[in-house]
């Protein structure tokens, strides 16, 4: 068994049943048995899936996976998630090796879906700008219907 560390209080952590923090069993975590800050395991194995997270990290990595999954998952990284985390990285001004949620703080996080939110922006108003410029042959350059 790995050694894991609490980011918070420093207590080693003890790889115990999810049963215990979800009260039905998902697969092992890491439980801090001073603070309850907990993280999954990867399938079969015992190498944790990022650090251990307090009720407030756990929020902010829901929230940055709300905004970062879509982008691989059907939007302009489509089936890459890979080359999205790379992007990530890239904005952020981190590693590769160190970029993914699992890993994030909470600044992270927030920073993480900040930059997200702004490039869907433009994403979104470069599109909506392609379509004006499709309709725009109706009388008087106007994109809306003549009628």
């Amino acid at each position: 068994m790995r050694d894991v560390y609490c980011d918070y209080c420093g207590t080693k952590a003890d790889l115990v049943d999810s049963k215990v923090v979800y009260g039905e069993s998902y697969g092992l975590i890491y439980l801090c048995p001073k603070c309850g800050a907990y993280v999954g395991v990867h399938k079969g194995t015992d190498k944790p899936l990022g650090r251990l997270a307090n009720a407030e990290l756990r929020h902010w990595k829901r929230n940055a996976h709300a905004v970062f999954d879509p982008l691989w998952q059907h939007g302009p990284f489509r089936g890459r998630r890979n080359a999205a985390y790379a992007w990530l990285a890239q904005q952020m001004g981190l590693p590769v090796e160190k970029t993914h949620i699992g890993m994030f703080d909470v600044a992270q996080c927030k920073t993480a879906i900040n930059i997200i939110f702004e490039y869907m922006k433009g994403v979104q108003q470069n599109g909506a700008l392609q379509r004006k410029e499709r309709h725009s042959h109706f009388p008087g350059g106007h994109s809306d219907h003549p009628y």
